[in-house]
């Protein structure tokens, strides 16, 4: 509960026995264990007492309710709100893994095109992604600030000769 070593208690005892003597040191210690005894008695009643008082008062439903939000998974509301049929995360997910059956397919099908004697399907153009994650587009350039013009007008006291 306290978390003391061994050697701490050890310590402490040694300095109780020089303060208090040999000869009360039996007292004292059961007067401190009178007090920690009386203390674990107050703590149980109290929780008897809280107990009790959350089944008379039908709290069980609060209990339920702080623990639907202590279980309240943030990231899964976010998603079901956001891309409720993960088509989003599906199109994230194609770019981020090459395909490999395509080239797979595309020999069957000019093999069997060659077979046949008709011409091979053209290739399918890439499609361009409907999200551009944020980290792949680059920043803007720096707008360079403008050299000042000479002024339009001197006056002829101010020339150089």
């Amino acid at each position: 509960m306290f978390d003391f070593a061994w050697s701490e208690i050890a310590l402490i005892a040694a300095v109780a026995l020089i303060a208090i003597g040999p000869k009360d040191m039996p007292v004292a210690i059961r007067t401190v264990s009178g007090m920690v005894k009386k203390a674990r008695r107050m703590a149980a009643e109290f929780q008897t007492h809280v107990d009790e008082m959350v089944r008379e008062a039908n709290l069980d439903e609060v209990k339920d309710q702080f623990n639907a939000i202590r279980n309240f998974d943030f990231k899964e509301e976010v998603e079901k709100a956001i891309d409720p049929d993960h088509t989003l995360r599906d199109t994230l997910t194609d770019l981020e893994k090459p395909s490999e059956a395509a080239p797979n397919e595309n020999a069957t099908d000019e093999n069997a095109a060659v077979e046949s004697g008709t011409p091979p399907p053209e290739p399918e153009p890439p499609r361009a992604p409907s999200f551009i994650p944020p980290a792949m587009i680059p920043p803007p350039e720096p707008v360079k600030a403008a050299e000042p013009e000479p002024p339009a007008f001197v006056p002829p006291q101010f020339t150089a000769s």
